[in-house]
C-alpha cells in the first residue's frame, strides 16, 4: 500500500571473546566518525539463508572472518532506537539478536579492522559491572545519587503502569538494602540507567527525563539505536548461563590451566573468585580433565594444562559453575 511504513529484519551478533582477562565483544566504527560504536549487523536474506542463523553465521564469516562456536537467540528488538520518533521516515528495522562466542585468533584484529571493527571490552560499554577490583567507585559517585533523586519523583503523566515502583525496582536491580550484588542483573540496571536519562542513548531518542537533564555523566561508551541495550542483554543471558550450561569453554583453548579458567570466569562475571573455592568447584563438577603436559607461560612452577572433558555430555546434562562472590 502506498505510504505504508516500510520494514526489514537485520540480525545483530554480539560476538564474545575473552583475551588478557578482559571479555571483549567486536564493535563496529562509523567510517565518517560521526555514529557511536555499533554491533556487526547484517540483513537476513530469506533467497539464500533458510535460517536467520545460517543468514547470521554467513555474513559473519564473510565480514570479520570469524567462525563462530556457540550461538544462541536473544530476543527481537522491535525499536529504532529506542522508538520511533518525529521525523523518523525511514524503513523500520526489526532486529533479531544474537549472542554468539568465540576464540581470539592470530591476525583476526587485522581483518576486523579492514572492515572497520575491533575487538573491545564490554565494560567500556558497562564500567559499573567489573567489580573483580571493588566496589566500582562509579556507582556511588554518579549512579545511585542520580537514580535516587530520579525515583523520589512522580513518574510523567500517561506513564504505563508497572507492577513494581521505581524505588522498588532500584532496590531489586542494585541491591541498595542489601549486600549482594547480582551480576545477572545487568540488563535491569541498564534499563533503569536508560529510563532516567542518564546516558547519550536517552538523550538521542527524545527521552524527557534526559532532555531536563542540564548534564549527562559518562557512563560508559554510548551505542547506536539499541545497541547497548542488546549488549546488557547478552551480558545478563552469558552470566546466567555459565551457572547452568558450560559455555565456558567456548572461550577456551584445546589446553589450559585451571588459573586461566579462574581469570575467564571472573572476566565475564565480573566478579573475583576465591581461587581454593573455584578448584573445588571445578573438580567437584568433574567438568575438566588433565592432558598430562603442563605450561611455563607464567615463568613460576610449570602449572597444569587442563580440557574440558566431552564425555561429560554422554553422562548427565552437562553443569555450569555455580560461582559466588568474594
Amino acid at each position: 500500500m502506498p505510504g505504508s511504513p516500510s520494514l526489514e529484519i537485520g540480525l545483530n551478533a554480539v560476538i564474545v571473546s575473552v583475551a588478557s582477562g578482559m571479555p571483549m565483544i567486536v564493535e563496529v566504527d562509523d567510517p565518517d566518525g560521526v555514529e557511536p560504536d555499533s554491533l556487526p549487523f547484517g540483513p537476513f536474506d530469506p533467497l539464500h539463508h533458510r535460517t536467520f542463523e545460517i543468514g547470521l553465521r554467513t555474513w559473519v564469516e564473510e565480514q570479520t572472518a570469524l567462525r563462530l562456536g556457540y550461538v544462541e537467540q536473544l530476543y527481537t528488538f522491535g525499536d529504532r532506537g529506542r522508538h520511533r520518533v518525529t521525523g523518523d521516515a525511514g524503513p523500520h528495522v526489526v532486529s533479531v539478536g544474537y549472542l554468539a562466542l568465540t576464540r581470539q585468533t592470530a591476525g583476526s584484529e587485522d581483518v576486523l579492522a579492514r572492515h572497520h571493527s575491533a575487538w573491545r571490552s564490554w565494560y567500556d560499554y558497562f564500567p559499573w559491572e567489573d567489580w573483580r577490583n571493588g566496589r566500582p567507585q562509579l556507582l556511588d559517585e554518579e549512579i545511585l545519587p542520580a537514580l535516587e533523586a530520579w525515583c523520589r519523583r512522580e513518574p510523567p503523566e500517561g506513564t504505563p503502569a508497572r507492577a513494581l515502583g521505581r524505588s522498588e525496582r532500584l532496590n531489586l536491580a542494585f541491591s541498595t538494602t542489601s549486600n549482594t550484588w547480582d551480576e545477572e542483573r545487568a540488563l535491569e540496571r541498564y534499563e533503569l540507567i536508560y529510563e532516567a536519562g542518564l546516558v547519550p542513548e536517552a538523550r538521542r531518542d527524545g527521552r524527557a527525563a534526559a532532555l531536563e537533564r542540564t548534564r549527562i555523566p559518562p557512563l560508559g561508551r554510548p551505542m547506536r539505536f539499541d545497541h547497548r541495550r542488546i549488549l546488557a542483554t547478552a551480558l545478563s543471558r552469558l552470566r546466567a548461563k555459565l551457572k547452568y550450561r558450560p559455555v565456558i569453554f567456548e572461550l577456551m583453548p584445546e589446553a589450559f590451566t585451571l588459573t586461566e579458567l579462574q581469570t575467564s570466569v571472573e572476566a565475564i562475571s565480573g566478579r573475583h573468585l576465591h581461587k581454593q573455592n573455584f578448584r573445588r568447584l571445578v573438580e567437584n563438577a568433574d567438568l575438566v580433565e588433565q592432558t598430562g603436559a603442563t605450561s611455563t607461560a607464567t615463568g613460576g612452577r610449570p602449572a597444569a594444562l587442563f580440557r574440558f572433558r566431552h564425555a561429560l555430555f554422554n553422562e548427565r546434562p552437562a553443569p555450569g559453575l555455580r560461582v559466588g562472590g568474594r
